[in-house]
Formats: C-alpha cells, structure tokens, sequence
C-alpha cells in the first residue's frame, strides 16, 4: 500500500500514459510542487460552466499555489492530466482518503456505512476543450488503480454530482458508477449521491 508522503517523494511510481480515441497522447501523474503555474493556466482557462460544476475556491495563481503546497500535508492526491510535449495541465482528478461527517450520514440515510478504512471520494475536473472526448473515461481505470494502491476499495464523488451535469452524470455511470440518494445544498440545488465497488 502506497502513503501519501511515499508519492509525494517518488511521484513517477504513479504516472500512466493516456491514449485518447482521437489519437492524443495524455500523461496522468501526481501534482509536484512545481506544477503551481501549469495548474493556475489550467484553473483560469475553465469556463464559467466549468467553474460551476467544480468545488475550487479560487481560479488563480493563489489557489493553484494553495494545492501545491498541501502535497502529503493533508488527507488529498492530487493527479494532472497533461499534455506531455507542452506540459499543459488539462485535467485535475481529486481523491480525498478523508470522508466528511456530512457524507457519512447521508450515505448511512439510503443505508451504506460508509469508513475512511475503504472509501476515498473522487472529483474530477477537465479543462473545456477535453470535456466530451473520452479523456475522463480513459483516465479512469489508472484513478481506480490510484484508489487500490491507496488501500482504497471505494469511490464516492466529492461533494455529489449536481443533477442538471448530465454530462458528468453520463461519465460516472458509464465506468460503473451507481446512484445511492439525492439531497439538497445550502443553495437550494440538487445533487446526487453515486458510489462505485471497485473489482
């Protein structure tokens, strides 16, 4: 079982190599502390639709400087997808090894025990211009393999999915993930529970 520390200091045990359908090569690796610039270039670019579907507090240098400097410090991993000949940051997935208080009893609600021994929640982001070409989907399998070497045998999305982001409700059902509930945020908005067993 890999550490956080252990990846933060020999990150290229964790790097994957992405081939899209459209015949784009991608690099899937972990977040270093010399990304901050790349990743800002990547927070900046998103659209306002983007911005709406993710959980970032800010879209900046600041902001991409703040996750850098949480590498191995906190309960996160953090994987770029980047375009290896420009180095390019056009995807972000999050995993977290620390489930809130708040996930936990929603999940116990439509009756799963949910326990920081099994479960990591997942948050992907993709830049506008990779949205809709398979890059996610592609990505997967080397995240889940991610989560199992982490000691991890189950995902559940970060914060949910808000239920009008079709797009990424299409995704996560698509690489298996299910529907466990629904519920409302502060904001009066819907989102929706899904949980995926990993083999």
């Amino acid at each position: 079982m890999l550490t956080l520390t252990q990846i933060a200091e020999e990150p290229h045990v964790l790097t994957y190599r992405v081939h899209l359908r459209d015949g784009a090569n991608l690099v899937l690796r972990p977040l270093t502390h010399a990304d901050a610039e790349s990743l800002a270039g990547f927070l900046g670019g998103l659209s306002s639709r983007s911005r709406r579907f993710s959980t970032f507090d800010g879209y900046d240098l600041a902001t991409a400087r703040q996750l850098c400097e949480a590498i191995a410090r906190y309960d996160k991993l953090r994987l770029v997808l980047q375009k290896p000949s420009s180095g390019v940051i056009v995807g972000l997935f999050e995993l977290s090894l620390a489930i809130t208080p708040e996930d936990m009893a929603r999940y116990r609600a439509a009756g799963v025990h949910l326990t920081e021994a099994t479960d990591c929640r997942f948050g992907p982001t993709l830049a506008d211009a990779y949205q809709n070409r398979g890059a996610a989907t592609r990505a997967f399998p080397f995240v889940a393999e991610v989560v199992r070497l982490l000691g991890r045998s189950r995902l559940i999305l970060w914060g949910g999915v808000l239920a009008d982001n079709t797009r990424a409700i299409g995704f996560y059902e698509k690489v298996g993930f299910r529907h466990v509930g629904s519920f409302t945020g502060q904001d009066g908005t819907r989102s929706l529970d899904m949980m995926l067993d990993l083999p």
